[in-house]
């Protein structure tokens, strides 16, 4: 063999095992772990999430080997959870606001896993990032049906518990409900829990109970659509499209699509470009969508409504504009001015209108 043909083989044997190398690194799939608060059949937020992983899935293939644990409570469980999940897999999504601290704790132990934490705020390490959605610009569509679809002027709102995203959208549906109709009021029930049926259900009892004929729920299981549905009330969806089970009762909802960021996200760990990051997006990006108008509501209602969408998708309108007093009378925002996002991420107030008592 020549000298020239020795060297040939063994430069095509160096390419052969370069490509090798660089095959094995790459074609290795990225291991993405989701902690969910509640099932994923609870059709509400946690299911949402469930169909964003199953988008991730089918759009990545082989490219994932995805883990989902459900029902994990936002307390020392969740951190045993989290680091069980750090110790096997490369990237971690913490869909719940209480998995903050537990996040950050855990982050801070494993610096070569990357962390997403849902509704949070907390990015101490360069290995953990925050995304959420601007609810509050869904809310203000529905606060605009609800204030022209009650006949008691009574909106019943089931609430979680008193985080600022939970308030803000209390807020901005009143807004946009007291926009439209001056005489409405709200009356609001806290239920401490994210998922439970039960005193969702109860709750929602309650609110008809007091009048009202329009039901809005920052919980997560279909239980209050079920009530309106026999009830003969409107109810918006939480999160996901709940109409199977109010197909008369269901107004419109907001519904969280999650899977294009999911794409994104495990993808930049694929590629080894992920960085900490905060994102907060709306309807303009299409992570807060609308569940289909139901038919039954007014033509000049079903309007309104689009017409809003449209706007807060080109960022004509912003849910938060003055004038506008805080519950105490004291201003808030001057004639014209929007809401600084220190202040809509920090929401701990009350809006002027709503006579519910602050929760502690």
């Amino acid at each position: 063999m020549s000298n020239r043909s020795l060297s040939s083989v063994m430069k095509l044997s160096i390419l052969s095992v370069a490509l090798a190398f660089t095959s094995n690194v790459y074609a290795d799939p990225v291991k993405a772990a989701f902690v969910y608060i509640g099932p994923t059949g609870d059709h509400g937020w946690t299911y949402a999430h469930h169909k964003g992983v199953n988008h991730l899935k089918e759009m990545m293939g082989d490219d994932v080997i995805v883990t989902e644990v459900e029902n994990v409570a936002e307390n020392s469980d969740s951190e045993r959870v989290i680091t069980s999940l750090a110790r096997k897999n490369d990237i971690i999504f913490t869909t719940s606001f209480g998995y903050m601290n537990p996040t950050v704790k855990v982050a801070a132990r494993y610096p070569d896993v990357k962390f997403e934490h849902a509704t949070g705020y907390m990015r101490p390490t360069p290995n953990i990032s925050t995304y959420s959605a601007r609810f509050y610009e869904g809310r203000h569509v529905l606060g605009k049906v609800a204030g022209r679809v009650t006949e008691t002027n009574v909106i019943g709102w089931i609430a979680s518990f008193p985080i600022p995203e939970v308030i803000r959208d209390i807020n901005s549906a009143f807004l946009a409900a007291k926009s439209v109709n001056p005489d409405v009021e709200m009356k609001i029930v806290w239920v401490y829990t994210w998922y439970d049926p039960g005193k969702e259900a109860d709750a929602a009892n309650a609110l008809i109970a007091q009048g009202a004929d329009v039901l809005f729920q920052h919980t997560d299981s279909t239980a209050a659509m079920t009530i309106a549905e026999e009830k003969g009330v409107y109810a918006f969806g939480q999160a996901s499209d709940m109409r199977d089970w109010g197909p008369n009762a269901q107004a419109t909802g907001i519904m969280n699509d999650w899977g294009p960021y999911y794409v994104d996200r495990v993808q930049a760990v694929l590629d080894g470009t992920w960085t900490s990051t905060d994102v907060f997006n709306g309807v303009d990006s299409g992570m807060v969508k609308f569940a289909p108008m139901n038919k039954n509501l007014p033509k000049d209602v079903r309007n309104e409504a689009s017409r809003a969408i449209i706007d807060l998708a080109m960022g004509k309108i912003h849910p938060f504009t003055g004038p506008i007093n805080k519950q105490d009378g004291s201003p808030w925002l001057a004639e014209g001015e929007t809401a600084p996002m220190g202040d809509l991420l920090g929401m701990q107030f009350y809006v002027e209108g709503i006579d519910s008592l602050f929760p502690n």
